[in-house]
């Protein structure tokens, strides 16, 4: 069965004319949108000539993707409302997509404006094309534009440059996965794995749960494996706001069980202080980052 073409949508507070020259101007255009790393206007050899363009995209180990597309038409009604058409061709057989056609939808609504875009494509590789476009390379197409269009929306109404907005999803990313595999490592390692190395003997000197202290770290573990996991595929406020207050309830019952391991090396209290930090630098990129699930990823009506 063919996928079904790529629809995302967004409501952006601001002048129509500024959101035209965001998306139509190609210096513009290559800051915000994760798809693109470069996009060039050729000259025209007619005024009427439609707007043939290049555009780039690195793909890392120094490959760059090449393609070429051009603006088909684009349509003005009475009420404001613009739409901009174009087809695109890619020539490398490094790209997946051979070719392909789409559309940009800029609808006035009062003071703000329903942009959307829906586009389509053919892909080369045969069958293996069409399953890595199906299961991987399409729904990954369709978070970055939804992720580009957010970036976009925060731009004109927030004012936050697509530099910044980047930062800040790198930053709260990396401070994520630290913390995702922090977790995952002290449920899986001390308390799976190499329960001898003090985990289980602190257990047992609390006296807390005589008899079922194994089966308590066990459980301990595996919800610190999950917490982790969590992390990673749900990273939001809520989970770092549910990491600080976990962290300092953890630190609170090693106090009361064995004031001693705040002695030891990398104890709890500077191993939770530099977690809790963590989760506090995510937490102060949030208002900065774009976020694909802002942008709806339906077909319009």
């Amino acid at each position: 069965m063919k996928p079904k073409p790529l629809y995302i949508e967004t409501s952006i507070a601001g002048p129509m004319d500024q959101l035209w020259e965001y998306t139509q101007n190609p210096a513009l255009h290559q800051e915000w949108d994760l798809r693109f790393s470069r996009i060039t206007y050729l000259p025209k050899e007619t005024a009427g000539q439609p707007q043939r363009f290049t555009y780039e995209t690195r793909i890392g180990f120094g490959l760059v993707i090449r393609g070429v597309g051009e603006s088909v038409a684009t349509k003005l009604k009475p009420n404001g409302e613009r739409t901009s058409v174009l087809s695109f061709y890619a020539d490398s057989p490094l790209s997946l997509i051979a070719k392909g056609t789409g559309y940009w939808k800029y609808i006035p609504q009062g003071a703000s404006i329903r942009f959307l875009t829906g586009y389509d494509y053919e892909v080369r590789w045969g069958m293996a094309g069409k399953l890595i476009d199906r299961f991987l390379f399409r729904p990954l197409m369709i978070r970055a534009t939804a992720w580009s269009f957010d970036c976009l929306k925060n731009q004109i109404e927030k004012e936050i440059h697509p530099r910044h907005a980047i930062r800040a999803s790198l930053t709260a990313a990396f401070a994520t996965l630290c913390l995702a595999i922090i977790w995952i490592y002290q449920g899986l390692v001390p308390k799976l794995l190499y329960t001898d190395t003090g985990e289980l003997a602190l257990l047992v000197k609390s006296g807390m749960l005589p008899g079922v202290e194994k089966q308590v770290l066990t459980g301990v573990g595996l919800a610190e494996i999950g917490f982790g996991l969590l992390l990673l595929f749900r990273p939001g406020k809520l989970v770092h706001l549910l990491n600080i207050g976990s962290l300092l309830l953890l630190g609170l019952g090693a106090a009361v069980s064995d004031p001693a391991v705040f002695a030891l090396p990398f104890n709890p209290f500077s191993l939770n202080l530099a977690m809790i930090a963590l989760s506090v630098m995510g937490l102060l990129q949030l208002p900065f980052m774009p976020h694909a699930s802002a942008s709806l990823t339906k077909a319009p009506q």
